[in-house]
């Protein structure tokens, strides 16, 4: 007999995905429409730039502690809380009139997107086994890629068809369908819940102390990219702003497509592996990318480093699931908490010691460094061996 719509897996992975597509939307498309909230309320650039910052400072303080409140009392009230907020923080951007305003919605935006993210994947893993979970988790990452490739896009378009509230209210009409969708959801739960383990009885267990720390060592990089690429491709290359997003966009095109590649070779190669693989060769590419001469090179390069990156980021997530599970009773709510956790120490670290160094020794020296030091520190966390069951079993 077929499943019921509201308890099918494949309608919690739709959801999930549209979940967060809509927060990634929700993140990139005040992009184009920050040059009218710098006239009209008259931010400075640095003001700006620490109203974006603001978004990780709540991303980590709620991560790990909404995980562990979805451990308890299912996945589906926080899911439908984190969409009716992302829904209210893109609503105060829409009608803003002070900075103050725009910090207090931006770190609002911050704590849904932990949640979305957090106990998403959490009911992803609840869901599917190692088997299945590297390959699904791929799709809901296509998804998600998908939406930093037209989330710009929809929100320069929407400004200039309706204003500046149009591409918010347009993001909290797809918040207040999940959370519909969300809300219809019969989600499974595997174990008793009177036995989740605790916060610190998670974060304890080596395996998950690895997965963190590589986590870590790889959004830092990634999101130091994000700031200097462009500088050194204005400064080194003279490309245009336009052609400084189109790189962003083909590379965000590859991003897409590799998640529905690796995935299925998760459960056949090992989510460690991978991950481990995955951050090495986005470390060694660094390099090449200040080998860059002209728009062509630079499309052919930034497209493979984005590849090396995609290699890491799905196999991470499954990776994360699998350690969490060996800790006991399906706790994925704190091992998601974890890794969003470790993401926005990355995020937020990244970009400030990155830009600091490519004032000072240029990209290429830069570039090198970083990728030197990362691939030191990943090959001694993988001789530490943290990933045998047996091992975490006997922590704890």
């Amino acid at each position: 007999m077929a499943t019921p719509l509201r308890n099918s897996r494949i309608t919690a992975v739709a959801f999930v995905t549209l979940a967060t597509f809509a927060d990634i939307v929700a993140y990139s498309i005040c992009v184009p429409v920050l040059p009218d909230f710098a006239r009209r309320l008259g931010a400075s650039p640095a003001q700006i730039g620490l109203m974006f910052a603001s978004f990780g400072v709540t991303l980590l303080a709620i991560s790990v502690p909404m995980g562990a409140i979805s451990d308890r009392t299912g996945r589906k009230l926080p899911l439908v809380t984190g969409m009716l907020t992302l829904a209210g923080s893109t609503m105060m951007f829409a009608t803003a009139g002070s900075l103050t305003t725009l910090f207090a919605a931006r770190m609002i935006q911050g704590a849904a997107d932990g949640v979305t993210w957090v106990v998403g994947f959490a009911l992803i893993a609840d869901c599917y086994g190692p088997e299945d979970r590297g390959r699904v988790m791929g799709y809901v990452m296509s998804g998600t890629s998908f939406g930093i490739i037209v989330g710009p896009s929809i929100g320069g378009w929407l400004y200039q068809a309706g204003g500046v509230a149009l591409p918010f209210e347009f993001v909290a009409a797809i918040a207040l369908a999940c959370a519909a969708g969300f809300a219809f959801l019969r989600p499974m739960t595997r174990s008793d819940r009177s036995t989740r383990p605790s916060i610190w009885s998670i974060v304890r267990v080596p395996p998950v102390a690895f997965c963190a720390l590589v986590v870590v060592l790889a959004a830092s990089t990634i999101a130091m990219l994000e700031p200097v690429l462009p500088l050194f491709f204005d400064r080194r290359l003279g490309l245009t702003p336009a052609q400084i997003g189109m790189l962003f966009g083909i590379a965000a095109v590859a991003s897409t497509l590799m998640p529905l590649i690796y995935g299925p070779l998760i459960h056949r190669w090992g989510a460690r592996r991978l991950t481990l693989t995955g951050l090495v060769l986005t470390a060694a590419w660094l390099p090449m990318m200040a080998t860059a001469s002209g728009f062509s090179s630079a499309v052919a390069l930034i497209v493979v480093q984005w590849i090396a990156i995609a290699l890491f980021v799905t196999p991470s997530l499954a990776y994360m699931g699998e350690v969490t599970a060996f800790a006991g009773g399906d706790a994925y709510g704190i091992g998601y908490g974890v890794y969003n956790s470790a993401w926005a120490v990355g995020l937020l670290s990244g970009p400030a010691l990155g830009g600091w160094l490519f004032d000072r020794v240029g990209f290429a020296a830069l570039a090198t460094g970083w990728a030197v030091v990362t691939i030191v520190a990943t090959l001694a966390l993988a001789r530490l061996q943290w990933h045998s069951p047996l091992a975490v079993r006997r922590t704890l």
